[in-house]
């Protein structure tokens, strides 16, 4: 049986399908979540102003490992966290294009599982 990632394996970095490196790491001990961030480190404070109910910004914490993405439930504390952040990544490739693979050239991956699950392997 395939084990999921842990938090604990860090954060890597990827490019998405819009050309932007993003990072994807899963958050979270029990009910993790898929989270893709974009690379660009903020502050905490500028990634505050980004925040949205449905976009969260992340704590980065680097260790021997590479960077390593936390819940940033730092903002409940009155000081500034003086740790990166980054927020999660909002794609703006044309969907249309990339839905019939004229995004890179590139013919989109069939996959057995319907849009939205995640297929572990």
């Amino acid at each position: 049986m395939t084990r999921p990632p842990s938090s604990r394996d860090g954060a890597r970095r990827v490019r998405c399908r819009c050309g932007r490196t993003v990072l994807r790491q899963l958050v979270g001990n029990r009910a993790a979540l898929d989270v893709t961030a974009d690379a660009d480190q903020l502050t905490s404070a500028a990634a505050a102003r980004l925040r949205e109910p449905n976009r969260l910004d992340w704590c980065v914490r680097t260790s021997a490992g590479g960077l390593d993405l936390q819940w940033a439930d730092c903002h409940r504390r009155k000081a500034e966290c003086t740790r990166p952040h980054v927020i999660d990544h909002q794609c703006t490739g044309d969907p249309a294009a990339l839905a019939h693979g004229r995004g890179r050239g590139r013919r989109p991956r069939k996959t057995s599982v319907p849009e939205g699950q995640l297929a572990l392997g």
